[in-house]
């Protein structure tokens, strides 16, 4: 297993994780994703902003995550608790369904607590949609705590927070 920086040839195969995991998000009437948000264009600037890893195993991408500082302005609405120093935000983990389950989104969210530390960081932030039951009980399970809610094209969204210093 190793998470790694993604890469442009990689952009084939992270979209048809996206594909199907909003597919599987919809079956569960979590719609959440569609056609328009993530798209390659936000892969691409991802890619080349070398912000964007995947988890591999055995040859094979099975996930990604987006780390960087870049905050929506519907987080300026949020009471965050740790506002003096830097914030790692998490944007787009996504898993391959045929994998989910398996501790991907935790080894990525432990991948960002290292990475923030390393980094100098005081806290990490996301946002995950409020009706993404198992996405906010990945968050609360690895400490994560509810700091509000804003509102995106797609409904309500949770914020969360996580101090790591």
């Amino acid at each position: 297993m190793e998470i790694r920086k993604g890469k442009k040839e990689d952009i084939k195969r992270i979209i048809s994780i996206i594909k199907s995991a909003t597919s599987d998000m919809e079956s569960e009437n979590i719609m959440q994703w569609d056609d328009l948000y993530p798209n390659e264009e936000v892969i691409t600037n991802d890619i080349i902003e070398e912000n964007l890893f995947v988890y591999e195993e055995d040859g094979i991408i099975k996930g990604i995550i987006t780390l960087n500082e870049f905050q929506d302005i519907e987080y300026k609405e949020i009471n965050w608790q740790y506002t003096k120093g830097k914030s790692l935000v998490i944007h787009r983990v996504c898993i391959d369904p045929r994998y989910k389950g398996n501790g991907i989104a935790t080894s990525f969210l432990k991948y960002a607590e290292l990475l923030g530390k390393e980094k100098g960081y005081e806290s990490i932030r996301l946002d995950t949609f409020t009706l993404n039951k198992y996405s906010c009980r990945l968050y609360a399970k690895n400490g994560y705590e509810k700091r509000g809610i804003i509102t995106f094209r797609k409904g309500e969204f949770f914020c969360f927070e996580k101090v790591i210093i």
